[in-house]
This record gives structure tokens, sequence and C-alpha cells, in this order.
């Protein structure tokens, strides 16, 4: 049983907080806060993880250091702290330069109780040194599997926090995220240093959420289903939702469409200016419009609890995307609808991004000879600058692999040099490489089961708690999600006078490779693989799918 917490922090989640009690979780992290014990806190969208270190920060001796991916999420946090009388300083480029001095200044004289800045900002000579003159007494990493290039939304920057700790003394660390396979987990502790940090798991499972597929086998059927969806979440009035893409041309030419239709939409893509995105976001915040069609660029930190429902246009490339963005919905705990419209082209898309995620030999080549070139070395800007066939985000990916290989070094934040004393022959950069390839494989891996999950006959909530490795909170079916609720099951035919009934197929009757076999809703297909409760079948367009033996059926 976890012991109650101190009466004084008790008092400040009361008077400065204006909350009486803790959810689930919350009170074993902050107490592990509070020791100063390093932390990471699977905990789902919704469930209060800034109070794990909001409330914390107020009894610490020192400043709190809040590492957040987006400036649009440190800025609703500050200004909430704000309202709250809690003194805080953010420290991002969205910053007047003016406004940033100032801040660095009351950074260095410790005048606020927690400090937010973006992973870039970590890179910062002058920040850093600022920070250094003061104490430290916790580093929050939150969305802490962006630091994990096992994870879904790997960002490079992220890989600075490690080196950023040992500069300021080590502090306790508090890792937040939504989700985390155990690999992410692992490499979570492993990037930050801490291969002992501790665990608070409290699942991912959401009884409110009603998970959904609908299958689609063009284009056309495809908007159609899309509408329905739209509609269906919309038949008891108008309502928030948000409804994602995975490129920036389907977000818009969705949006167009849906706008034409006379739908309420907005729209929300990492290319749009930062005046456009932020007009956008307050459209939907407020309820001028109900629906924002959006990358994966919009959401995370976004503190809308009755969003009632969330669809996907396509489908992302692994189930940690998918439960990050689906989780957006029915953050105030009532019922929410969460309905992928799987096409199977749209598996070409991630594909087509997965292709494209690690450097190649001539890549981490074309960085190398460029450092060779000048000895004094070049700061990242200055290597953007000079290969412009390289994303910087791939030029850091190349630059860390480079490092961790002993073929540069980063003599001071973000400036990077040749090591004149190491081999860099292409074989060597081969072996590098090679370091990518169990990530590209588990990258493929994650893809596929996320078109199992899209296919499944099984309960959906439990393709989603056997992947992040969670136990069942339920026997075998969650009873609210679409497959629960209406399984392939062909309905029995009402007995007729004189004909003699057929005998029922046991739920276990066995299959084997190669057998026809009739699927209710899906038709007739073959049998690939059969085993325990599950056949694999496939059908006459070459989709794959499974489902419980007691669904499939031999044929009429």
């Amino acid at each position: 049983m976890t012991p109650p917490i101190p009466a004084e922090v008790r008092r400040s989640l009361r008077e400065t907080f204006g909350l009486s009690e803790l959810r689930e979780g919350q009170q074993e992290v902050i107490l592990r806060v509070l020791k100063g014990e390093d932390t990471l806190a699977l905990m789902p969208t919704g469930a209060g993880k800034s109070l794990c270190y909001q409330l914390p920060a107020l009894h610490l001796e020192g400043t709190t250091l809040v590492v957040s991916p987006l400036i649009s999420l440190m800025k609703d946090q500050a200004e909430k702290l704000e309202e709250a009388g809690v003194a805080s300083e953010q420290l991002n480029s969205a910053l007047p330069r003016r406004e940033q001095g100032a801040s660095m200044e009351r950074i260095a004289e410790a005048e606020s109780d927690i400090v937010f800045a973006t992973p870039e900002r970590l890179s910062d000579p002058g920040f850093l040194s600022a920070l250094s003159r003061q104490r430290i007494a916790l580093l929050v990493v939150d969305e802490a599997h962006c630091i994990s290039q096992w994870g879904h939304d790997f960002r490079p920057a992220y890989l600075q926090i490690g080196a950023a700790a040992q500069a300021l003394s080590h502090p306790p660390v508090l890792a937040l995220t939504a989700t985390a396979t155990p690999d992410v987990v692992e490499d979570i502790r492993q990037k930050l240093g801490r291969p002992r940090m501790h665990v608070v798991n409290t699942g991912i499972y959401r009884s409110n959420l009603r998970l959904q597929v609908v299958q689609a086998t063009n284009e056309a059927e495809k908007f159609d289903r899309l509408l329905q969806a739209l509609r269906k979440a919309q038949r008891k009035g108008p309502c928030s939702g948000i409804v994602y893409t995975a490129t920036v041309k389907a977000c818009t030419e969705l949006y167009e469409r849906l706008h034409a239709l006379g739908e309420s939409v907005s729209l929300y893509h990492g290319r749009l200016s930062a005046a456009e995105r932020h007009a956008n976001q307050d459209r939907f915040m407020s309820g001028q419009a109900n629906v924002m069609i959006a990358t994966n660029a919009f959401g995370m930190g976004i503190d809308k609890p009755d969003i009632r429902f969330v669809l996907h246009w396509q489908m992302p490339g692994s189930l940690e995307a998918y439960y990050q963005e689906a989780g957006r919905a029915g953050r105030d705990g009532l019922a929410a609808d969460c309905a992928l419209v799987f096409y199977r082209k749209d598996r070409q898309v991630q594909q087509f991004f997965l292709a494209r995620r690690y450097p190649t030999v001539d890549e981490l080549r074309e960085v190398t000879m460029l450092l060779e070139r000048v000895p004094q070395g070049l700061s990242l800007k200055e290597l953007d600058e000079r290969l412009p066939g390289l994303s910087r985000n791939r030029i850091t990916v190349a630059l860390n692999l480079l490092r961790d290989g002993g073929v540069v070094a980063a003599e001071r934040a973000q400036h990077w040099r040749r090591r004149p004393d190491t081999a860099a022959d292409r074989k060597v950069l081969e072996q590098l490489a090679k370091a990518y390839v169990d990530k590209s494989e588990r990258d493929h891996e994650a893809l596929e089961r996320m078109v199992f999950y899209a296919q499944t006959g099984f309960c959906r909530w439990r393709v989603l708690l056997q992947y992040f490795d969670e136990p069942l909170p339920f026997e075998h079916h969650c009873g609210h999600c679409d497959n629960c609720l209406r399984p392939p099951v062909q309905p029995a035919a009402p007995a007729q006078p004189g004909v003699e009934k057929k005998k029922a197929v046991p739920a276990t009757a066995a299959f084997k490779p190669g057998d026809i076999v009739q699927v209710p809703r899906y038709g007739e297909g073959r049998v690939l693989q059969a085993g325990g409760e599950e056949v694999m079948v496939v059908f006459p367009d070459r989709s794959r799918r499974r489902f419980l033996a007691q669904y499939v059926r031999p044929p009429a």
C-alpha cells in the first residue's frame, strides 16, 4: 500500500491546484520524486502526468527543469502555473530575443520553481551555464518515448538530455510518457544513464474508449467510410474530434474535401506558418471548429478533455503511435470513439517512411568527409547548411551514430569534429550502419502489428494490451470494441420443417493450411496458418486476416 503524502504537500495540492485527491499512480510517483529517486511514469493521456512534477517542485530545494518537446505545450503549462501562482520560466525559440534575455537572467538568479525548455535548448552552452550555477533539484523529461530510437516518435534532439544531466551534476530524473514497450523502457533508461530507474505503470487500458476499424477496398469507399464514421460520432449533435492523416498532402486534401461539404473543420500540419497553426488550434480549442484535420504534429499535450472522437484516415506506423493519437479522445473519462479507416494501400505510405528513417553508409560517409575537410570542426547549423541533401534530423542521427562508433566527437554542445585517431573507411561505416539493421527490422515488425490490429477478429483492446506486455483487466473480451460488440460470427439459419438440422461446428474445429473456409462479413478464403485459438486466412484480394477459430467455418 502506498503511504500518504506529507501534510504540507497535501495542503499545496488543495490550496494551489484546487484538488483534494490524487489519481491512480500519481501518489506513488510524487512520493518517489520527493525522495529524489529516478522514476519513469507510464500513465495514459489525461491521467495527470504534469502534476507529478508540478506538486513536488513546490517542496524541493532548488529548481525543477522540464524538457518538453513542443513550445505550445510548455506555453500552456507555464500559463496554468502562473494562474495558480507558481513561479515558472520558459525558454524557447518562439520568444522574442529581449524576452529570452530576461528569462535567462531570471533563470540564472534562480527566481523560478520550474523552468521549461525544449531539448534543443540543452545544447546551448549559455543556458547550461546559467542552470549549473544553481541547484537543479529535478530533471523532468516529458514525452520520454521521444528519446528512444526503438520508439515511434524518436527525436534526435532528445539524445542531448543524458549529457545535459551530467553537466548539471546528475539531478534525479522523472521521465513521463503515455506509452512504452519493454524495449523502449530499457532504451529510455540507457539514454538517460539511469539503468535502475524505477517504473510506475498505471496501464494503458481506458474502458471509455470504444475502438473500431472500418474496412475500405478503394479510395471512394474509404472517403464514404470516413464520412459515415464522422457523422456517426456526431449523431447526437456537434462535438469535438480529430481526424489524423499520415502525410501533409493527405491532410490538406481531406480538409478541402470536408470543408467543401460544409463540415466544421480546421487544419493543422507542420508546414503551416506558426501564426496559422496557432490560429487554427485556437479555433478548435474554442469550439469555433468542431473537427481538426491534422498530421501527428497536432495533439501532444493538447488539454481539451471533451474530444469525443479520434478518426484515422491513414494508419500510423505502429500501435504506439496509434494509441498516443487515439488516446487524445475522452480525457474527461466519458465515452469516446476511436476509429481507423483501413485501406490496405495506406501501408505503402508507412513503408516509404521506414525506408527514409535511418542514415545510409553513403550518408555517414558524406558527413565524415565534410568534417575531415574542416579540422576545427563544425556546428550542427553549419553542417545543415553544407549538407542540403540531408535533413537536420538525419544529420543528427548520423552524428550520434558516428560518435558512438568513435569516428567523430562533440567538443561542446552541437559542435562536431572528426577524430583523427580513428579510421573511417567504408568497412567501418558499414559496421556502424548495421546498428540500425535491428531498428529497421523492429520498425517493420511494428508496422505489421499495426496491420494485424486493423485486420484482426480478436478483441482490439486485447491486441493493444498484449503488444505493450500488459495484463488483461478482463478475461478475453473488453465488451466495447467493435469485434466484441459485433464479432464475425454467422447467425444460425432458422430451422425448417422436414429439413434435417446441420450439426454445429465446434469452436475448436481443427483447420490446416490450404483449407478453404468461410468467414462471416469477409467471405471465402484459404487458411495460411492455424494454431491454438487463432486462424490466419488469405482472401482473393490477397489480404490476410487473423480470426478466433470459433468464427471460422468450412464452406457451405
